[in-house]
């Protein structure tokens, strides 16, 4: 695919441009743009640009789309699908100014931000006024809260509040030709034509730059409980995921994590106090919460007698604040840990929960046969477990030929289970070329056009979601 290549003119123009923070082309701020967090991927820039307003925005994209240069948006730089990467050079389109509050709203239960806004600073300056955003992915510290949106994020509270769509309401964005639009209205139901809002949320960035956004909130609650419960069998620790849901409980976390992955975490973050005895496989990390202690301790103590019908070793109740946040500290870190003990690659697979133990035998079953060892975590509660690959041993030749085989029929399996490749990562760059596992060419041809509609000279985000 061909597209203009930048030149001094065009520098300037953007320079000339008000609402600009500014318009970086030294090697510095473009080669920060040219990375996130999947694997070691690695695109520059020809040119950063920090605006400061809407109306610049739509200056830059209009003059891009024009004259056919690329634009990434780009958030923070967590994703792990390439999702903000500038595969086509052009302008990246940092959003990282537009970080304001701009509005609490208590009385209809609403917030309106920006995209840049840092998600677990939304998070608590809400919760000061007695209101709660539940969806709390593992980079939630660093993340912007238009990254979430673009991705579709949840993290471990999905299982029971949803995932980033069911708290969107309304959305400001600009189009590629520099068109400014709202995509709906700041209400709880809305039968009013198509919902371009829930389109544009996990369209990864390549249907409009997202200005501002308003999400609604619900009353925060006040109490939570916490253990972590050792299994002896990963599979089995897999199985009482399901049983916990179907003998009527509902935790507002569910998290699974193999054996490795707390023990690299643990080695990763110092941890101590922790027993992890040689026969452990895997545990459950698993959370209740709300505004009545007693009914919480109940809970908890049902959830722990169905647990014990399986081949546990003794549980551990986070008994004070500070425990509790080494635990999930332990959960969020797994990711990092495992970067920084091997090359991986990473995979977000989802299955309808009941399938995990047989998702879990499969992954096992395809690390013999293609010689890669797997750590597998993720939000079991959802069915969402992550499967990262770790290269080991395993030679150049393999890891860079054999193993997309072995992700191929991963993705297969797991589609043939009910599932689908990706659940909360997103398929930007890295996970395109499996995109006809999950789809037929007719589903494939629909979101493409609707892609053209948007954006006819596809300059906005290329390269990712679709092969080709």
């Amino acid at each position: 695919m061909s597209y203009k290549k930048i030149t001094a003119e065009d520098i300037a123009y953007f320079k000339s441009i008000g609402g600009i923070h500014a318009v970086h082309t030294d090697e510095d701020a473009l080669t920060n743009c040219a990375s996130d967090e999947t694997e070691d991927l690695h695109y520059l820039p020809e040119v950063v640009i920090e605006p400061l307003t809407v109306e610049a925005i739509s200056r830059v994209m209009a003059y891009c789309n024009e004259h056919h240069i690329t634009v990434t948006p780009r958030g923070a730089g967590t994703g792990l699908s390439g999702g903000a990467l500038p595969v086509y050079g052009g302008v990246v389109l940092h959003m990282k100014r537009f970080n304001k509050i701009l509005q609490v709203d208590k009385r209809n239960l609403q917030v309106t931000v920006e995209p840049g806004v840092i998600t677990q600073e939304l998070q608590e300056h809400v919760k000061q006024q007695g209101l709660f955003y539940p969806p709390d992915p593992a980079s939630k510290g660093s993340c912007f809260i238009g990254g979430n949106v673009s991705e579709n994020s949840g993290g471990p509270r999905a299982v029971k509040y949803g995932v980033v769509k069911d708290y969107v309401l309304n959305l400001e964005m600009v189009l590629p030709d520099g068109n400014i639009i709202w995509t709906g209205a700041n209400v709880l139901k809305n039968a009013t034509g198509y919902n371009l809002t829930q389109l544009v949320v996990g369209s990864e960035g390549t249907l409009g730059i997202i200005t501002k956004i308003v999400l609604r909130l619900i009353p925060a609650v006040k109490h939570d409980l916490l253990m972590l419960v050792p299994f002896r069998n990963a599979v089995q620790a897999c199985e009482a995921v399901n049983s916990i849901f179907l003998t009527g409980y509902t935790p507002s976390a569910l998290e699974f994590m193999e054996r490795d992955a707390l023990e690299w975490s643990m080695r990763y973050t110092k941890a101590t106090g922790i027993d992890l005895p040689e026969d452990i496989q895997a545990h459950l990390l698993i959370e209740v919460d709300g505004n009545n202690p007693d009914e919480l301790y109940k809970d908890m103590d049902a959830i722990g007698n169905i647990v014990q019908q399986f081949d546990i070793d003794e549980i551990l109740f986070a008994d004070s604040h500070e425990q509790k946040q080494m635990l999930w500290t332990l959960r969020r870190k797994v990711g990092e840990a495992v970067k920084t003990n091997s090359i991986y690659k990473e995979e977000d697979t989802v299955v309808p929960r009941a399938e995990l133990p047989e998702l879990l035998g499969i992954i096992k079953s395809l690390g013999k046969k293609y010689g890669f060892q797997s750590v597998c975590y993720g939000h079991a509660g959802d069915g969402n477990l992550h499967v990262n690959i770790v290269k080991g041993d395993m030679s150049d030749e393999d890891w860079n030929n054999k193993l997309t085989h072995g992700i191929r029929q991963l993705f297969t399996e797991v589609v043939r289970l009910g599932g689908t490749i990706s659940g909360e990562h997103g398929i930007g760059l890295v996970q395109k070329g499996y995109m006809d596992i999950a789809f037929n060419p007719v589903q494939l041809g629909l979101m493409k056009q609707i892609k053209q509609v948007f954006d006819p000279r596809n300059i906005l985000n290329p390269g990712k979601i679709f092969a080709g």
